[in-house]
This record gives structure tokens, C-alpha cells and sequence, in this order.
């Protein structure tokens, strides 16, 4: 069976994985048919949204991750309260973050700015907490500690309201909406990763 490739707009409250012991959304919940053996590629937590990749190759989780070249993953991220220009610069520069068993962590985004008008960036970027004072951030990485954007705005005292990946490795979300699968064929998915099979 030739292997399958897949794009899909998760939705806040599910988790990335088919199974779990907990009570929980999970991806077999979404409204299409997977076939055996799909898997997410990475992770998004249950109160994160946007894209998330999904394959049954088994061999692309290694070639996209452990790769020597660093695939870039690209966020909105929607803060409570207006960030500074003083607290941006210091986002730049890397804030302390803990991760397993208590070490501190450097996180040092590629990219980050304020963005005026999120919607033009992806159309479910609008939220009923506007009216109060808060600040949209787009951030890219090449890394992904646990839940490593949310505990770098909170280094930087603000806490993290909304969070939507846009894009992964040269794959963005575009116009999908939340809940619904998209199917990209290898040639088209190697493509834009950069992935040689």
C-alpha cells in the first residue's frame, strides 16, 4: 500500500494521538477516515490548534526531525496584555525556560513580531477576549521542547490565551478549517518538507 500523507486543522480539546487512556478528543474523533497506521508527525497539546501533519510512513517522523537541516514551525500566538517593545527584544534574545526533571532551557525563537491583524495570517485568529488588553505574536522555531511557546511568553509575565500553528516544514495551514483533512500526495509533501525518500 502506498503510503499516505495528510494536513488536518486540529481543533482546541483534542489530543495528537488515536489512543489514550485518558478521556480525552482524540484524532480518530475528527470526521474522516484514516487508514491503519496513521500517526501525527510531532504534536500539538489538547489546547493547542492549527496544523498538524499525519502520515502512515513510518520512515518520515525520522527524516523530518532528525534531520541536519532544522524545519521551521510558525505560531500565533495570542497573549493576555499589551507586550512591550522592552519584553519583545527580551523574547528575541531567549528566555529561561524549565523543562524535564527541573533543567532551565534557553528558548530562543528564529523569528518573532507583533501582529496587527492576525486574520490576514489565518482566519480562526479572532477571539471573543479582544475586547480586553492582550497582544497577537507570530513566532517561528526550529525546536520544540514541551509546551515551549507557552511557558516562553509566561518567562516573559505574559500568559498564553491562544495558540494556532500556521505552518510546518513548508507546509502551511492556508484555508483549512478547524476539524477538516486535506490529503497531499508524496511528491507534493516531500516537496515542501524537503525530504528525500
Amino acid at each position: 500500500m502506498r503510503p499516505r500523507y495528510y494536513k488536518l486543522n486540529k481543533p482546541r480539546n483534542v489530543v495528537s494521538q488515536f489512543i489514550s487512556p485518558d478521556k480525552v478528543g482524540l484524532l480518530g474523533d475528527i470526521n474522516f477516515s484514516f487508514p491503519p497506521g496513521t500517526h501525527a508527525l510531532g504534536r500539538l497539546d489538547n489546547d493547542s490548534e492549527g496544523l498538524l501533519l499525519l502520515t502512515t510512513n513510518k520512515k518520515i517522523t525520522r527524516l523530518l526531525f532528525l534531520a541536519k537541516k532544522k524545519h521551521l514551525r510558525t505560531y500565533l500566538v495570542m497573549v493576555q496584555n499589551v507586550v512591550s517593545e522592552k519584553t519583545l527584544a527580551a523574547l528575541k534574545s531567549g528566555v529561561s525556560i524549565f523543562i524535564k526533571n527541573g533543567i532551565t532551557y534557553l528558548a530562543k525563537p528564529d523569528h518573532i513580531e507583533i501582529v496587527v491583524t492576525p486574520i490576514e495570517l489565518c482566519k480562526q485568529a479572532h477571539d471573543i477576549r479582544e475586547q480586553y488588553p492582550h497582544t497577537w505574536l507570530l513566532i517561528t522555531l526550529t525546536e520544540g521542547k514541551h509546551r515551549q511557546v507557552r511557558k516562553m511568553v509566561l518567562a516573559a509575565k505574559h500568559r498564553c490565551l491562544r495558540l494556532i500553528r500556521i505552518s510546518m516544514a513548508g507546509i502551511s495551514l492556508g484555508d483549512l478549517q478547524p476539524g477538516h483533512v486535506e490529503e497531499l500526495d508524496e511528491e507534493t509533501f516531500c516537496s515542501l518538507t524537503e525530504i528525500n525518500l
